[in-house]
């Protein structure tokens, strides 16, 4: 029977109930499910073998760069850079410091050019985009003569999102090329239309690693010629992960029924196999289970947080639990109502556990910054109620210095440390506190992204403005140029993003690619439509992620 909304019965300054979908995934039925341990056995040996036959590829002559970029390139989109970390990064130190000389001496075409520039640029190499400039005619148009090469167009299109300020070259790549794969697209190869296609939809920078993974392989596989033994690693390595990541959703769903806050707070979203899929996202590497599963779990206490601050508590409730997540003590379930006690009790626990796990690491500290960032959330979440409350609209600039908090994401990253003990230390809790650059870019971009693909049934439910009803306000313009305005400070927050990853770096390539990868699950979940809330949009790739092993074939002789 479908829930009515109704005011809470709580009637001292009342906010309409809110109606979520129903989910699409019933998160307990994940708890059946088995690991095949002979066939997982099975699958990592066979992928050790892949792995030395690979490194062997990566360390060979290194007489041809442009063949191994070609290389490096291949794994990234197949999905198993991640296995080479150290070989791919000797063999682009190498590759970069040769980069003027090789370009002195070799008149390279654009599809060159740009995976040049593009896979450089990737792993934080600041690559000049200045090596573009001949593409363009004396008027400073991108050349006619490029404009059927559709390898070269789409290289130069995935490049272009690895610009930062001040790069109008690259800003303009975009706008050319994104005009002409349009059209490319209808009259190429139905595989190849498909990719351009899913290109458009989102390039592979900005694309969440396994999804993307996923989706190339299905694209290589119809290559006329593929690396086979390449194609056939990949696969493993794929469904080698889907069994360990599926039976992580397991426990996390018996983690889910056992807390059974989905019957005791029915106003909420019951998104945790959505949540789960956000968390593998960010970190997917089988060695970061505990940051993912810390991760789903704070990412599901935020949920909950979330939709009871801003879709049912009254403001009087929002003040007290603010105030009891302040102390973090179960002497303040007092001041509590019944409903708020079950869902901050079990918050406690989840502290408590960080605690214990962290303590074990000798990184108790971890637990005080996570409950930090968990204060900060609420802050923000009260600020907003108080503005709902008083049928305030702030300028644009207040409710994102707000709103950037409200993202949830200094919290999200808090939990995604406690499962690196060897990378972050003390020292990035303190970096993260600080609220650096790349930070502050995440936050915005979290933000602006979400409001825009929800600002519209919040509003029809009631909620307080979002940065869109904030701008258009402020600036007197209608919807359209609001969030035309909004989408440009979010380009702008990619370019911060991106600048922040060209070494030298101030801190280790894991936590920026956790930083990067919670851009990207932003990009992949906000780009069309609120697909935490609908999450029947993220359906296939979820299905993908989980439930579906890639069909493989007989082994390749190496």
């Amino acid at each position: 029977m479908e829930m009515q909304p109704h005011l809470h019965p709580n009637t001292d300054q009342t906010k309409i109930r809110s109606v979520f979908p129903p989910p699409v995934w019933d998160s307990y039925s994940f708890t059946s499910f088995s690991l095949l341990d002979s066939e997982y056995e099975s699958w990592t040996r066979r992928v050790e073998t892949l792995k030395e036959k690979v490194k062997d590829m990566l360390m060979a002559d290194a007489s041809n760069p442009i063949k191994k970029i070609e290389l490096i390139n291949l794994l990234c989109r197949l999905g198993l850079s991640y296995h080479f970390e150290r070989e791919i990064e000797e063999q682009l130190i190498h590759i970069f410091n040769w980069v003027p000389q090789l370009f002195d001496e070799n008149d390279y075409d654009l599809y060159t050019t740009a995976l040049l520039f593009q896979v450089l640029r990737q792993h934080g190499f600041k690559m000049t985009c200045d090596v573009f400039k001949k593409f363009k005619d004396s008027n400073g148009e991108f050349k006619k003569s490029i404009i059927k090469d559709v390898r070269g167009i789409l290289s130069l299109y995935e490049a272009s999102f690895m610009s930062v300020h001040g790069e109008d070259i690259l800003d303009e790549a975009l706008e050319f090329t994104r005009s002409q794969l349009e059209s490319l697209a209808m009259q190429s190869k139905p595989h190849y239309s498909e990719r351009i296609k899913n290109a458009l939809i989102l390039p592979f920078h900005k694309g969440v690693p396994r999804v993307e993974a996923w989706q190339y392989i299905c694209f290589y596989e119809k290559e006329e010629s593929p690396n086979e033994f390449l194609l056939e690693f990949a696969k493993l390595d794929f469904n080698r992960v889907q069994l360990l990541q599926r039976e992580e959703l397991k426990v996390m769903a018996r983690w889910w029924k056992d807390l059974n806050l989905a019957e005791k707070l029915p106003y909420a979203r019951d998104r945790l196999v959505e949540i789960y899929f956000w968390a593998c996202s960010i970190q997917f590497e089988p060695h970061l289970a505990l940051s993912r599963m810390m991760m789903a779990k704070y990412l599901k206490m935020i949920s909950l947080a979330d939709d009871t601050c801003d879709a049912y508590a009254t403001m009087k409730e929002v003040n007290a639990f603010t105030d009891a997540i302040e102390r973090c003590s179960i002497d303040a379930t007092d001041e509590l109502p019944d409903y708020m006690k079950v869902f901050y009790k079990e918050l406690l626990n989840l502290f408590e556990e960080t605690e214990n796990i962290a303590s074990k690491e000798g990184r108790s500290y971890c637990a005080y910054y996570v409950k930090e960032e968990f204060k900060n959330l609420l802050r923000s979440y009260r600020m907003e109620a108080q503005w709902f409350n008083e049928g305030y609209v702030p300028t644009f600039d207040v409710y994102l210095q707000n709103g950037s908090e409200s993202s949830s994401y200094g919290l999200i990253v808090a939990a995604g440390f406690i499962g690196m003990e060897k990378i972050a230390g003390i020292k990035e809790y303190q970096w993260l506190q600080s609220n650096p650059k790349i930070v502050k870019a995440l936050k915005v971009l979290g933000r602006l992204e979400n409001d825009i693909v929800s600002h519209q049934a919040e509003q029809k439910r009631g909620d307080s403005a979002s940065s869109v009803e904030c701008y258009m306000k402020e600036h007197d313009v209608l919807e359209k140029k609001a969030v035309e305005e909004i989408l440009k400070i979010c380009a702008n927050a990619w370019k911060d993003i991106n600048e922040e990853c060209m070494k030298p770096t101030a801190l280790p390539s894991p936590i920026l690619q956790l930083l990067v990868n919670l851009a990207r699950i932003t990009e992949v979940c906000y780009r069309f439509d609120d697909s935490y809330t609908n999450s029947s949009s993220v359906q296939d790739k979820i299905t993908a992620l989980f439930l579906e092993p890639l069909p493989l074939q007989d082994q390749v002789n190496i």
